[in-house]
This record gives structure tokens, sequence and C-alpha cells, in this order.
């Protein structure tokens, strides 16, 4: 999921400069899952249809994954719609900045999977509708208005079915200042290796969830805290040793290319029940 956005976020996160007024709030609850270990589809599941488009959130859920991770961002006429880069070029039969581009326009781009299959880009509304009650999303809040992100969320009801992973400051603040109950997801700062800076740090900008393996010795720590550590694993040839390397630190969950391999081995371990 995660470009060179994310390196950035926590230099900035845990520098200091952030306001210590939620340091008093307790930790969100994440939505309810129907595993213990959480398998998070990474832009759905896209090995075979286009990354973030209703056909790969489709199959997600037939899959039997626990979270979607969709990518949100705004058309030129304020619409919320699911794309992970900036522009539609490579990924659409168009070209430019989704950005410049208004809903009407973006609705005409055709989306092609390697089966041949013709898909649309999905309005942020639309992936709503088909993951209510069937999969929680992982919104990776790339480039939209968190009050907006926030009623579509409200209107769909389906505010405990959504963590989001902010990339910085602004956002950070955006979603607090929103609607305080909804928890979120970042990146860790690895430059942190003591319990009392950990402890410092997340009195000034509490995260529910992580998606990196900080110091080792700081995973109990983080545990008792009820932080989750959904790891990052995805890639084109994920291997069962990648899964098993992640596992081992004791994560809560995994995000993946590969979905359907995943909850396969998980189920040939134990560790998810078939």
């Amino acid at each position: 999921m995660k470009i060179k956005i994310k390196s950035f976020l926590l230099c900035i996160l845990f520098s200091g400069l952030w306001i210590p007024a939620f340091s008093q709030q307790v930790m969100r609850p994440l939505p309810k899952s129907r595993n213990a270990f959480i398998v998070i589809a990474h832009r759905g599941s896209h090995l075979i249809k286009p990354e973030n488009t209703i056909a790969s959130i489709t199959e997600a859920i037939a899959f039997g994954a626990d979270y979607v991770e969709l990518d949100l961002r705004t058309t030129k006429d304020g619409h919320l719609v699911l794309l992970h880069n900036d522009r539609v070029d490579g990924v659409s039969n168009g070209k430019g900045l989704i950005k410049d581009l208004d809903l009407e326009a973006v609705k005409k781009l055709v989306l092609k999977g390697k089966d041949g299959s013709l898909h649309r880009i999905a309005s942020f509304e639309e992936a709503l509708k088909v993951c209510k009650g069937k999969i929680n999303i992982y919104l990776d809040f790339k480039a939209a208005e968190a009050e907006k992100a926030y009623q579509a969320i409200k209107k769909a009801k389906m505010e405990r079915q959504v963590l989001v992973y902010v990339s910085g400051n602004s956002d950070y603040l955006s979603w607090r200042k929103t609607t305080p109950e909804m928890p979120l997801m970042s990146s860790f700062d690895n430059t942190i290796t003591t319990r009392e800076g950990l402890l410092e740090a997340m009195a000034k900008t509490p995260l529910e969830a992580i998606d990196n393996v900080p110091n080792e010795k700081l995973l109990p720590v983080l545990k008792t805290m009820g932080i989750s550590i959904f790891m990052d694993v995805q890639k084109a040839s994920e291997t069962q040793g990648d899964w098993d390397k992640a596992i081992k630190h004791g994560v809560q969950g995994l995000q993946t290319d590969h979905p359907e391999a995943l909850i396969k081995y998980l189920q040939l371990v134990k560790i998810r029940a078939n």
C-alpha cells in the first residue's frame, strides 16, 4: 500500500510539535473481526482485477479477508473516489491528475483486468455499500477532507467498520477533531527504543494501530497498551517465509497482495480456522 509519503510521517508525528490535547483519551476500539489474526487485502484482491475497484473488493470478501485496504482521493468537483496514485495514467485509459478531473470524466475511464474484464474507478460511496456488514475498511487517507469522508461513512452507518491510516500532521488532527472516536493508524518511529520514549510519543499522538515492527523489546509494551500491529508484507511474490517472519513478531495481522493464499496458509498452520 505504502509509497514514499509514509516515510516522513513520524518524523513529524513524534517530533514533539503536536498539541498534547489527546493524551488523556482512551484507546479507540478497532472494528470487530471474526478472526483473531487479521488479513488485510491490499487495494482489494488485485492480482487479476484492477486495484481499488468494486470487483477487487468483492473478491477480497469472497476469499474471507477481514479488511480491505482502500486509497481515498478527491475529484475536481469534490467527489471521493478510490485511487492509489494521484494520476489516472497507467491504471486506466485516461491521463491526468485525479484532482483535475470531474466525476463525470472519471466515470468514463476504463480499467482493464488481467482477465480482460473492464471496470470503472469506484466512488467511496459505492465501496462503502459493498463493504457494509461484510468486510472492514482500512482507509488509506491519500488526499481528501476528513469531514467529507466521515460524513460518507456516517451516512452508510459504517462508523465501526473503518480504521483510518493517516500520513501527516494535518490529517491526524483533522480526524481527531472531526471524529475523536475513530481509530487511527500510522507508521511507528523506529528511532524510539525505550519504554519511556514510546509512552511519551503515544501520549502526544495516540494511535490504535501501527504497520511496522519497532524495536523488538518494545513489543510487550505495545501489547500492554493494546496497540495492534498490522504489518505490511505486500509484494508481487510473497512467500511463506515472508509471512512466518512477520508472524513470529507476534503481530495481530498482515496486509497482503495475496489474501487467498495467505488465508489458506494460516488455516494450514492452525492460526486461522477453516
